[in-house]
């Protein structure tokens, strides 16, 4: 019968440490391996427990990795959004909405700084039942992206293309015009300046 005084109801544990006999120092003195020292860094497990840093800097340092990344409790605990690289460009499209549309006029905010918003949530308007036929969108009209949405738009277009319409006109060089044969009245015009 082995020799067995441990409980056998119940849990217990204890560390696994090496014994220590008179064979072992002797190897423990002629050769500094890993596998026989009792001390270990900080950071490893030991007996596949998480043993804290003693260091209080450290420590602080590993608290702050595990604190989640928020607006903080006046925005109720926000989380940091991932980004992707459809709502980079509508984050980009929104710092630029006072481009999009003449008509409307916006507060200046934050649209020179080139850094994105950090925190910021997602979601979709629900529009009123009394506004079914007259500002909603339709099935065809939605899009999965705030950039789809304008690129589809006709109106945004047609003001896109006459803005940048008129920039080409302002960049072109004046001189450029005398130069450039209108039908027949240059021609005509060029055959009395010769005679």
């Amino acid at each position: 019968m082995p020799e067995n005084n441990k409980p056998v109801i119940g849990l217990s544990w204890e560390p696994k440490l090496p014994t220590l006999s008179s064979t072992s120092k002797t190897v423990s003195n002629t050769s500094t391996s890993s596998d026989n020292k009792l001390w270990r860094p900080n950071t490893e497990l030991v007996d596949g427990l998480f043993v804290p840093p003693n260091n209080p800097k450290k420590l602080n340092k590993l608290l702050k990795k595990q604190v989640k990344d928020t607006a903080g409790t006046s925005w109720f605990d926000m989380p940091a959004a991932t980004m992707t690289p459809e709502l980079k460009k509508d984050l980009q499209l929104l710092k630029l909405r006072s481009v999009i549309d003449p008509k409307r006029h916006y507060k200046k905010g934050d649209s020179k700084s080139k850094t994105l918003s950090k925190y910021f949530q997602v979601g979709t308007v629900v529009e009123s039942a009394s506004d079914f036929f007259s500002s909603r969108l339709s099935k065809k009209e939605r899009k999965a992206t705030l950039a789809d949405e304008l690129l589809s738009d006709t109106k945004l277009g047609q003001y896109r293309k006459r803005k940048v319409r008129e920039i080409e006109d302002q960049n072109r060089p004046a001189g450029n015009e005398k130069w450039k044969i209108r039908g027949r009245q240059t021609q005509r015009r060029s055959k009395q300046r010769r005679h």
